[in-house]
């Protein structure tokens, strides 16, 4: 069973922009997978069909082996939790505390169990001692790190980081790294939108790149960021990360490790 699928899914916004034109995309239970393109390709509307924020014109969207059709957003809200790229139209709460509480206690978690998926959300996005201050005392990147622990919070098993890199320092990053790591460990599926081409091809096992409404590639970082997907990278405006350049340049391939760029560096030296 997939945890994600989509078929022939084309949606158009009012004002004739038709932003997806027949996608297909199936995604397994436990796969980390970034979804890459220029603005206006299609990324933000095509994860806002996960979580029934919009609804399709033609095709049809399957979570778990269930029809999306036209189940409640509430409902949906169980199934895919969806970190905002930008995490001032997320957050509404007076504390820390209570924005991360706010999901869990909605699909019915009260007590203990809820005080613990708080603490155990804080504390995974670095938060742990900022419980009692009010959220816009946080500077933006601290804020972003709070949209994705009310997300954790929830333990969907589908989870969506819209730009989760935005505004973070090189510990942030990691940080964000480290949640997807742990995600994928306990069998959730991720997804990201990101335009950090760095942050993808090391955390990330599969990638798709949009563009005006269609998948273009898909592979693993190892294929998508090759040499020959570069004209097709160009064609979206976007750039292979520098390790993918490089490697390219040494022969050890589009996702070197470091022992492998200084091994082919020390053979030309």
């Amino acid at each position: 069973m997939t945890a994600v699928d989509i078929r022939g899914v084309a949606y158009t916004y009012p004002g004739g922009v038709r932003a997806l034109d027949g996608v297909n995309l199936a995604i397994g239970p436990g796969e980390t997978l970034a979804i890459v393109g220029q603005n206006g390709s299609g990324k933000s509307t095509l994860v806002r069909h996960l979580n029934g924020l919009l609804r399709p014109d033609e095709g049809h969207v399957w979570l778990d082996g269930s029809a999306v059709g036209r189940r409640h957003v509430a409902e949906l809200a169980r199934l895919v939790g969806l970190a905002f790229q930008d995490p001032d139209r997320q957050i509404f709460a007076g504390s820390v505390r209570a924005e991360v509480a706010f999901g869990p206690r909605n699909l019915g978690l009260r007590g203990a169990e809820l005080d613990g998926r708080v603490v155990e959300a804080l504390e995974a996005v670095g938060l742990a001692g900022s419980a009692d201050e009010n959220p816009y005392d946080l500077g933006y990147s601290r804020r972003k790190l709070l949209s994705i622990a009310s997300v954790l919070a929830m333990r969907t098993p589908i989870v969506v980081l819209d730009e989760p890199t935005t505004g973070q320092d090189l510990r942030g990053v990691a940080r964000v790294r480290a949640i997807v790591a742990a995600l994928a460990a306990e069998g959730r599926t991720v997804i990201t939108i990101s335009h950090d081409m760095r942050f993808v091809a090391e955390t990330f096992r599969r990638v798709i790149v949009m563009r005006a409404g269609r998948i273009v590639l898909d592979g693993t970082p190892a294929d998508v960021f090759a040499a020959a997907s570069w004209d097709v990278l160009a064609s979206t405006y976007l750039e292979p990360p520098l390790a993918a350049r490089v490697g390219a340049r040494l022969g050890v391939g589009s996702t070197p490790t470091e022992a492998s760029l200084v091994e082919a560096l020390a053979a030309r030296a």
